[in-house]
């Protein structure tokens, strides 16, 4: 059971990796500027799936935890990423940007957390 859970983390974390990249190249071909704002759409939209998964699970697959792993703790956890929001932020200290960062900070952290209450909040109409 141990491996199989190990796989579906990994097969999620894969996937959602490789749409990150794909994501974060893409949006930096339109996007220019200071303000790492590919990172903040990937954290708000892997924010929004996570709230969609839990409520989707939680109603139509209570029992499924392969499904969370894959999809949560896997996929989720591959696409969104913290280490890079503070790799970010760390740049923007040090680039002198303190206003900046601190706005990064706190649009990240809000829009984040109201993204994943409004992605549960949606299963209710699925």
């Amino acid at each position: 059971m141990m491996m199989k859970t190990i796989f579906l983390v990994g097969l999620g974390g894969a996937i959602g990796s490789i749409l990150r990249y794909v994501s974060v190249w893409l949006m930096s071909k339109y996007f220019q500027g200071t303000f790492p704002l590919a990172t903040l759409l990937i954290n708000m939209l892997g924010s929004l799936l996570i709230g969609l998964f839990i409520g989707l699970l939680a109603k139509y697959f209570p029992e499924n935890q392969p499904l969370k792993f894959l999809l949560i703790v896997g996929f989720c956890g591959g696409f969104t990423t913290f280490s890079s929001f503070a790799s970010e932020n760390y740049s923007l200290f040090q680039n002198g940007q303190q206003l900046m960062a601190y706005a990064y900070i706190a649009g990240s952290v809000l829009l984040t957390i109201a993204a994943v209450g409004i992605g549960n909040y949606l299963t209710k109409f699925i």
